[in-house]
């Protein structure tokens, strides 16, 4: 077998948080919500193109998922990018918290987290 790259990450939440989610996703990275199959419980699927990368799962009782608190086994999810000036302009205006940083030989990285506190991180290239 060969790993042949990124499919989609699937967040938890309960149904109360999906208009956050949707909000979130579309204002920072611009997905759009798109066909989701007729599972047994509330969700959404968000797109990059045609590409459903965001899966969100609303199967969780409220309260369940602490957001100020890791609490999972994944740290975080890391995407490359490239447009680091417009997305960095970008989260300013919408008032999204982020942590930014320089790493040697390796580039720019931006961190966030999304309302349910899935922390992100933005990989752009050192050039930017």
């Amino acid at each position: 077998m060969k790993i042949g790259g990124f499919q989609h990450m699937n967040i938890r939440c309960s149904p109360r948080d999906l208009p956050a989610i949707e909000k979130f996703y579309g204002e920072v990275l611009g997905l759009k919500r798109g066909y989701r199959p007729a599972f047994p419980f509330d969700g959404l699927w968000l797109y990059d193109g045609d590409q459903p990368i965001v899966h969100v799962g609303a199967h969780f009782p409220e309260g369940s998922i602490v957001k100020d608190k890791h609490s999972g086994s994944i740290d975080h999810v890391a995407f490359k990018a490239t447009g680091s000036a417009e997305f960095r302009a970008r989260l300013v205006r919408l008032g999204v918290a982020f942590e930014e940083q320089n790493v040697p030989n390796a580039g720019y990285q931006v961190f966030l987290h999304d309302p349910v506190g899935t922390k992100l991180e933005f990989n752009f290239p050192i050039s930017e």
